[in-house]
């Protein structure tokens, strides 16, 4: 998913006009389809996805004249309402490509996302993970231009004087490019070695509530570290290692994918001040059951650790600030924060439907994260925890909808809409 942004609302939605936005949501979307047959115990059970579904609702009769070409993109409206964003409008498209031998050559992904929602949030976000032939090369990229909204509640976790739609909570817009790109080389079957660049910038910062309180956590943070609260910038230099095992990069059945990243934030490159940072990346997957595959049990640990210098306030590692932002459901985006942060999640999924158009999930998660005043990571976890709907879009690439709903602490709760699986 996209960006997520905080607001001041309590989290309770009337399920009428939720059920409403996903019966439209599904109406919109337009997946191209493919015939598939999957072995089930003793009987052939055909695979549908729900360009089948509609297929089959208007009796849409299939060509069998023309040749059937797999499927490479899906397109889906951005039709919903979030607790970060409130009410959206937009487009994403997904698509997988392979480029080389298909015994030897991963699924490359592609994503394109552009959002308008009624917070006066505006988002065009670029996203690729590229595998050459026999995979050579790897090239991952995230380009993000926003004009961004967020509701700020401090820093570290276990802050219980800051609940979800109170008066506590602090306004900040801002203006955010990101250019982030890596490039891997294959240095084992598995294995690969990069490195890359990431300019993070922010620019025409208001923090609303400064004006007339004096003082705010992002004001009293960017006083003590030394930086201009109307704008800063975190750009700089990655090395990065790859371990990826995955049988498919959207929507995976079993493997492992872990990902390390050094970054040293340089002010030569523009950077307010300099940084070294330990991110990774952990995502292993656990199919339970061999007729049936989507039975998966899915692990996830995403942390990002200070080892010097000094991040901004908006730049510090957060709720949702992993690559596809989609951490932390039951929170909005960037509800906890700090220098140091751990996120740690485990997904159960499962079909519903026999022909696989309708699946299952259940999710719980836990963060922590540290502040600049004493406070230690794993001094306090906050939890999270709820369920969910997989609509399969299109059979040959995975593709899905997700509808979940999430109960957090501190009256945090809500539906998160997306485009395919979390992690």
């Amino acid at each position: 998913m996209l960006t997520k942004s905080r607001t001041n609302l309590k989290y309770r939605y009337p399920l009428r006009p939720c059920f409403a936005i996903v019966s439209l949501l599904l109406i919109l979307s337009f997946p191209v389809h493919a015939q598939q047959t999957e072995q089930l115990g003793h009987s052939l059970v055909s695979i549908k996805d729900f360009g089948d579904f509609i297929g089959t609702l208007f009796h849409k009769k299939k060509d069998s004249t023309k040749v059937k070409t797999p499927p490479t993109f899906a397109l889906l409206p951005s039709i919903g309402y979030n607790p970060s964003l409130g009410f959206v409008i937009g487009a994403k498209v997904s698509a997988v490509k392979k480029f080389g031998n298909s015994d030897s050559t991963g699924l490359s992904s592609f994503g394109l996302e552009a959002i308008y929602s009624s917070r006066g949030i505006i988002t065009a976000q670029a996203r690729h993970n590229i595998f050459t032939t026999a995979n050579r090369l790897n090239f991952q990229g995230n380009w993000q231009l926003s004009k961004f909204l967020i509701t700020d509640y401090n820093i570290g976790t276990g802050n219980k004087n800051y609940l979800n739609g109170s008066d506590s909570a602090f306004l900040v817009k801002y203006l955010f490019i990101r250019l982030s790109e890596k490039v891997y080389r294959k240095i084992g079957k598995k294995f690969f070695v990069g490195g890359g660049i990431s300019f993070d910038i922010r620019t025409n910062i208001d923090d609303r509530k400064l004006d007339s309180l004096k003082s705010t956590p992002h004001y009293r943070y960017s006083q003590r570290n030394g930086y201009n609260p109307r704008k800063y910038s975190a750009n700089g230099l990655l090395l990065a290692f790859q371990y990826n095992s995955r049988e498919h990069p959207i929507r995976s059945y079993g493997g492992l994918y872990a990902d390390l990243t050094l970054r040293f934030n340089q002010k030569w490159l523009g950077s307010s001040k300099n940084a070294v940072q330990l991110q990774y990346d952990l995502r292993k997957y656990f199919s339970l059951s061999h007729r049936n595959p989507e039975h998966v049990l899915a692990l996830w640990h995403w942390a990002s650790y200070k080892l010097g210098g000094s991040l901004p306030y908006l730049e510090l590692p957060a709720t949702g600030y992993d690559t596809y932002n989609r951490s932390g459901r039951g929170y909005t985006i960037g509800r906890f924060k700090g220098p140091n942060f751990a996120y740690f999640e485990t997904e159960y999924r499962f079909p519903i439907l026999r022909n696989k158009l309708l699946s299952g999930v259940a999710f719980f998660n836990l963060q922590s994260a540290s502040d600049d005043l004493g406070k230690k990571i794993f001094q306090f976890l906050d939890p999270s925890g709820g369920g969910g709907l997989r609509i399969l879009l299109q059979k040959d690439s995975r593709s899905t909808i997700c509808i979940d709903y999430a109960i957090g602490k501190y009256g945090a709760k809500g539906f998160f809409f997306g485009l395919n699986e979390v992690f």
